[in-house]
């Protein structure tokens, strides 16, 4: 594996990212995400818009479009179809493909004025970069110390982080299929890899997914955000 390759397989998926955040600048533009609309509608709409705007047809995870409580499910669960209130928030988590390369983004929507939601939502982004912050600045980091260190930082802003992991490797499609019970393929407990020096089983550098899930247990409602972690634009 040369140089040039490493180059070119990082720059592939940085352009991958850039093309989902031009889905959900759009998505926004469009007000995808609004009342009175149900969850599987607006999936439907996501695939819709990717496949006008990139000829997207593939996504290499399931999309979710979780509102109101069905924000506390975390990845695997498939809570029942929601319709979207006036005053909800919402979270957009989408995998698609471009090109044989995967991107995974996820986004947080809060709608109306609940200040407890806009809070939320801030959070999200203030707890991903200090976590991105904890990854650079300690080159010896493991995918446990991480993890251990994001679930603090949501404590810190008085959440309860909502996932058994906080990322996961990205790469070409379609990649090495992530297992649950493959630890090494997460950022999680128990998965001593350390970060910036794990390679795969061909020799390439290992791309990585920093995700944030917070959520309020007794307010019955969570958000979520997501983007590369190794890789900077």
């Amino acid at each position: 594996m040369t140089s040039l390759d490493e180059d070119t397989r990082a720059d592939e998926l940085v352009r991958a990212e850039e093309r989902a955040e031009e889905l959900f600048a759009e998505i926004t533009r469009r007000g995808l995400v609004a009342p009175g609309a149900w969850e599987s509608e607006v999936s439907r709409a996501v695939r819709d818009l990717g496949a006008e705007l990139f000829g997207t047809s593939r996504y290499w995870h399931k999309r979710v479009v979780r509102s109101g409580e069905n924000t506390l499910q975390p990845y695997r669960e498939n809570p029942p179809d929601r319709r979207i209130g006036d005053d909800d928030i919402v979270f957009v988590d989408l995998g698609p493909v471009f090109a044989e390369w995967e991107a995974d983004v996820g986004r947080t929507f809060v709608l109306g004025d609940d200040p407890h939601k806009h809070r939320l939502a801030a959070d999200l982004d203030a707890v991903w970069s200090a976590g991105r912050a904890f990854y650079e600045a300690s080159p010896e980091v493991t995918a446990a110390q991480l993890y251990e260190h994001v679930c603090g930082l949501a404590a810190d802003h008085g959440w309860t982080f909502g996932g058994a992991h906080s990322g996961h490797l990205v790469g070409e499609f379609p990649h090495d299929h992530i297992d649950p019970g493959r630890r090494h393929s997460y950022i999680t407990t128990g998965n001593d890899v350390a970060l910036h020096h794990a390679r795969d089983e061909a020799g390439r550098r290992c791309h990585w997914i920093l995700e944030v899930h917070l959520v309020d247990p007794e307010a019955r409602i969570g958000g979520f955000t997501e983007q590369l972690l190794s890789l900077r634009r």
